[in-house]
């Protein structure tokens, strides 16, 4: 009976540690659909590695900035079951990986994704060159600090930021930090913020409130709340942000109000206002979005209502976030994105109006985005001062800033490609540029205006090169060093073979051909005559004078005899023809040789019995042909 006790109650142990896991993986789902993905993930670690498990769990800590876990168990998803994963996963892992700058293992997910050839590495390299402006950054401290970002202009001397430093506040349980609110301040000459305070009551409530835009007059503000209560979207409960206006009277805020496209179903967030105060930007995901978040902008009429939100497009929008957008004085838009090519997380992008749109964003560069998130970016354009935010150094900080334009982008050498004589342009002609050692460094097929340009880079020496089909090369040498010059526009004038040459000529099929006089073979016989040799001496005379000259030797017979046999004669003896040049020093690489037998005459003597010795004679022939 004992026995039977200790089994059942052994049953009932094992039932319970059961149910337990089952309760807990439940809750541990729970809390990732609420987003609070620090207690979910220290559940998830204690629980059987399930796919499940394992995603929601890589997932927990990259939504965290985890990165190292997140890579970790990103790792362990993919070799378990990498042939059931979602796609969308790639794209987060890759996120993972370059946020360790692990960009080799980065490409090859997002190259899976995009399906086709990433390269971040290279993609780097070349903004180095054509990023606008370069970046000194800074971080801003004040006392108190805690996570700080979002930093706007509130009027002449003002700053207005987001942070986490109220400890009394709830914390939040995405991160376990407090909740956000709304701080103003002055800045010193030395990047610190002084004189720090929050705003009121009225502003600043039980939940996050963020990213504040301003009026010129700065009696209008615009911000983010998020709401107390969650709703269902899709699978998952969330708090929805929404956008709210405040107005200054008499010294306080007040009147605040929601702007009438929020929504309990999706959010809206960081709002910013263009100059004139008549149009306002945000990021959202409401129906309509491309991807992720998505940027928009409203009108904001004259009597104080608004337009109907408008999405910018899909060249400034991804299927991935784009938030943070800020209208500069100029009218530029910047903003920060994870779907364009970066560094790594949001980088912050620009994009110009052109015809009414904006133009294909540009990322600002290395000097300012990291691998991790940069955003809420702000530009004073005249002054070429302003502040960005980043977690680069583990938790969100404020950097004030100071851009330069970028001295590279001024490095370049450009022109147009040209025939010497006629001073046609030569469109589909290669231009290549090489450093110093001959390696090629770009190359380009000119177009319709026959014109190029390369980036360079300063204290080198360079080599450019103009090349066409029966025409000459021409190498030009230039120096970026401290004697030589930032830019060099260089006109190439190709000069043809035709041109400099009285024994090259034209043929009526368009073929650039070397004209010697004929080269006889004995009958029946391939071998290169002491006379055949003489003339051929004229055409390696010329191929030493003209080092990249390339030329096909062809042989042709008459329509006398079987026609196999006429072919096999004429690859014989263009062969040997080949052979002979090769043997004068001539670079086999610059020589191809085929043999066309009767297939090419050049008269009507196409067959045994139709002519005199003369006229098949004609076809009995060497061709010595440029093909470069």
């Amino acid at each position: 009976m004992k026995k039977h006790i200790y089994i059942f109650t052994s049953l009932l142990l094992v039932s319970g540690i059961a149910l337990a896991q089952k309760g807990n993986l439940k809750r541990a789902n729970k809390l990732f659909e609420m987003r609070a993905y620090v207690e979910a993930a220290e559940i998830y670690e204690k629980k059987e590695r399930s796919q499940e498990v394992l995603q929601n769990l890589a997932d927990s800590y990259y939504y965290n900035a985890n990165l190292q876990k997140a890579i970790k168990t990103y790792r362990e998803l993919f070799v378990a079951y990498g042939d059931s994963i979602d796609i969308e996963l790639h794209f987060r892992y890759a996120q993972a990986l370059k946020g360790v700058k692990n960009y080799k293992d980065a490409d090859f997910h997002l190259s899976r994704y995009f399906n086709k050839t990433i390269n971040t590495p290279a993609f780097i390299d070349g903004l180095e060159k054509t990023a606008p402006h370069t970046f000194k950054l800074k971080q801003m401290e004040s006392a108190k600090s805690g996570s700080d970002f979002g930093l706007s202009f509130y009027g002449d001397n003002k700053v207005a930021f987001t942070s986490s430093r109220n400890t009394k506040n709830p914390s939040y349980s995405w991160n376990n930090l407090p909740y956000l609110d709304l701080y103003n301040a002055t800045i010193t000459d030395s990047g610190t913020l002084e004189n720090v305070m929050p705003f009121s009551n009225e502003i600043n409530t039980g939940s996050h409130e963020s990213n504040a835009t301003f009026s010129k007059d700065g009696k209008t503000m615009y911000f983010n709340r998020t709401s107390k209560t969650r709703t269902k979207t899709g699978e998952e409960r969330i708090a929805h942000i929404k956008i709210f206006k405040a107005e200054l009277v008499d010294g306080n805020w007040t009147n605040v109000t929601g702007l009438p496209f929020n929504s309990d179903t999706y959010s809206s967030e960081h709002p910013a206002l263009s100059k004139d105060g008549k149009t306002l930007y945000f990021a959202s995901d409401m129906p309509g979005t491309i991807g992720s978040f998505d940027i928009f902008k409203v009108v904001i009429n004259d009597d104080g209502t608004y337009g109907t939100p408008e999405n910018l497009g899909d060249k400034v929008n991804t299927k991935h976030r784009e938030q943070f957008p800020y209208l500069s004085d100029l009218g530029v838009l910047y903003f920060s994105s994870d779907g364009h090519l970066g560094y790594g997380g949001l980088d912050v992008f620009r994009s110009n109006i052109v015809n009414g749109d904006f133009d294909q964003p540009v990322n600002l560069g290395g000097s300012i985005n990291s691998n991790l998130d940069d955003f809420s970016y702000t530009v004073r354009e005249k002054t070429n001062k302003g502040y960005v935010s980043s977690n680069k150094s583990g938790y969100d900080r404020l950097y004030g800033f100071v851009r330069e334009e970028n001295i590279l982008t001024k490095y370049l050498v450009e022109g147009i490609v040209q025939d010497k004589n006629s001073n046609e342009l030569l469109t589909g002609a290669l231009v290549t540029l090489f450093d110093e050692t001959g390696t090629v460094i770009q190359d380009s097929i000119v177009g319709e205006k026959a014109d190029y340009l390369f980036k360079i880079e300063p204290n080198k020496k360079y080599k450019v090169r103009g090349t066409r089909k029966a025409y000459i090369p021409q190498d030009v040498e230039f120096s970026t060093d401290s004697k030589g010059k930032i830019s060099h526009n260089i006109y190439l004038a190709l000069e043809s073979y035709v041109e400099a040459e009285e024994t090259v000529k034209e043929n009526e099929r368009g073929d650039v051909q070397i004209q010697l006089d004929k080269i006889y073979f004995d009958f029946d016989k391939s071998e290169v005559r002491e006379d055949a040799a003489i003339t051929l001496n004229v055409l390696v005379d010329l191929l030493n004078k003209y080092t990249g000259m390339e030329v096909e030797v062809s042989a042709h017979t008459d329509a006398r005899g079987p026609d196999q046999y006429n072919l096999n004669l004429s690859k014989s003896r263009a062969a040997a023809t080949l052979e002979y040049l090769v043997s004068q020093g001539i670079d086999r690489n610059r020589l191809k040789s085929i043999g066309y037998g009767e297939m090419q005459p050049l008269n009507k003597c196409i067959k045994e019995g139709i002519c005199d010795d003369k006229e098949y004679d004609i076809n009995r022939r060497c061709e010595f042909t440029i093909i470069n």
